[in-house]
This record gives C-alpha cells, structure tokens and sequence, in this order.
C-alpha cells in the first residue's frame, strides 16, 4: 500500500505543530493534557512516516546515480535493499495509522471469581 507523499508530510507538519506547541510554554491545564495525548500518539506514526520518507527519498537519489557509471554497482545493491524494505515500512505506516479503539484509553477492570455458575457449582 502506497501512502501519498503530501499525507506523509501532513503528519510531519502535525507532529512538528504540536511539538512547537508543547514547548513553548503557553499551554496550560488541560489544553497541555490534550496537547500531550495527541502528541504520545501521533509520535510512533510520525517516526514511521519519517522513516518511509526517508527511503523515498533515498530511492530518487540513488536513481539520480545510476546515471554514473562509477557509481552505478553501488547505486543497485542500495537501491535493491530499499526497495526491499519500503513495503514493509509501508506496512507498519499503514498500521500505525489505523484509527485507535476510544475504549483503549479507558480504565477496565476484571474480576475473576472462583467456582461461580456452571455446572460445577
């Protein structure tokens, strides 16, 4: 699954946003406490998307070299490694990006009592 360049770099804006916001002091209360939550969890998405925009990149310079003929060998053995690793990074971008479940955040409790119903009581 292909991502779109401009989607990878409206997460990059957004997670820049709200590091500039956090940092500059000005949030207070609970516009800081959203402001962190938002930011915990734009922040594993935004280190993918960086990551897979870093390959991308890497993808056009190294077409760019296989142009010179020195450069070439080298160019292909990198390019094959990157290509081989972009659709896994795709991959866990794509995941990562799955909207969260809203019952996560919640506190949950579980009890287990022994004995209780069926047949065995």
């Amino acid at each position: 699954m292909t991502i779109p360049a401009e989607r990878l770099s409206q997460i990059a804006n957004r997670f820049a946003e709200l590091e500039a916001r956090m940092a500059s002091g000005q949030l207070e209360g609970d516009a800081f406490v959203q402001a962190s939550r938002d930011y915990a969890e734009l922040e594993p998405v935004a280190k993918v998307a960086a990551e897979v925009q870093a390959m991308r990149g890497e993808i056009g310079e190294l077409e760019e070299m296989l142009a010179d003929p020195e450069m070439r060998g080298m160019a292909e053995e990198e390019l094959a490694a990157i290509r081989q690793r972009l659709p896994e990074a795709e991959r866990q971008l794509a995941i990562a990006m799955l909207p969260r479940d809203s019952a996560d955040a919640k506190p949950a409790m579980l009890e287990i009592r022994a004995g209780t119903g069926g047949d065995e009581a």
